[in-house]
């Protein structure tokens, strides 16, 4: 059994389910929630959590990319096709979110021996390929060269990559997090970002380094598997398999003191969007 999957092996998963398709959810929010449940989890509050979330077009953009010489111009071409953006509160680089696109966030207590970083991305993989073992196709973890957001734990089949894990740390709480592309064309969606990125000036002299995003190395699970697959389709093999890896599981959403921190959180992310966006 690999050390990924005995993480994800919990006595108790509590679920908070926002899959469900909500254009007036916004993705600042989603980040705030992490947050919360991170300190939730961290101080025994709540039992480990798993939450999946969906949001209407949104370009999230990582810290490095408010670095970006003309990012008041890809901002300005991303609001001309509709296109929400923000920033989030950890590293990376930009990302496209929209309703093909389910998201899961797996919130784990940092034990006292500690859970290092590649065990936390080990669990979110061990999920994923779980979640697919029945699919032809392996699910390989390596960097895809000109996908968005690039990384060593990219999730690609054939070489195309329809996903990116990413981590936060804090009070004592783990978020593992990931987006899938499900539904729709992971090329289109791929096309956007490297757009902004051309808007934004990404080539310009600078000691930052920004993705050549190359749309042709990028696709979604639909495509990939040649299944009309749905986000609803994939959240009941999410539910399914969390299920067979645990003892019970609940679903909730945020109650009691962690109303309280996600307001904390929240204006936190506002205040931090619109210094960024009022330097923009």
């Amino acid at each position: 059994m690999s050390d990924g999957i005995v993480l994800l092996r919990q006595e108790e998963w509590r679920l908070i389910d926002q899959s469900g398709f909500n254009p007036h959810f916004h993705a600042l929010q989603s980040f705030a929630i992490d947050d919360t449940l991170c300190m939730s989890v961290g101080r025994g509050y709540s039992p480990p959590t798993a939450r999946a979330w969906v949001h209407p077009k949104t370009i999230v953009l990582g810290i490095q990319d408010t670095k970006l010489l003309g990012l008041h111009e890809g901002l300005a071409f991303l609001d001309d096709i509709n296109y929400q953006s923000v920033v989030r509160n950890s590293g990376g680089l930009a990302v496209a979110l929209d309703e093909g696109v389910l998201n899961i966030s797996l919130i784990f207590p940092d034990t006292e021996k500690g859970i290092n970083i590649n065990r936390g991305y080990d669990s979110m993989l061990s999920l994923i390929r779980l979640m697919f073992q029945d699919l032809e196709g392996e699910i390989v973890a390596r960097e895809i060269v000109g996908s968005y957001c690039p990384g060593s734990y990219d999730l690609s089949i054939g070489g195309k990559k329809f996903a990116g894990i990413s981590q936060r740390r804090i009070r004592k709480g783990i978020a593992v997090q990931i987006y899938l592309c499900v539904t729709g064309s992971g090329y289109e969606r791929a096309e956007i970002v490297r757009n902004f990125y051309h808007h934004a000036k990404y080539d310009a002299p600078s000691k930052f380094v920004f993705p050549d995003v190359r749309p042709e190395v990028m696709a979604s699970l639909s495509e990939l598997y040649g299944l009309d697959l749905t986000v609803q389709t994939v959240m009941l093999r999410f539910l399914n398999t969390l299920k067979t890896l645990s003892g019970k599981m609940y679903a909730s959403q945020l109650h009691g003191e962690e109303l309280e921190w996600f307001q904390s959180y929240y204006d936190r992310m506002i205040e931090r969007n619109n210094k960024i966006y009022g330097k923009a």
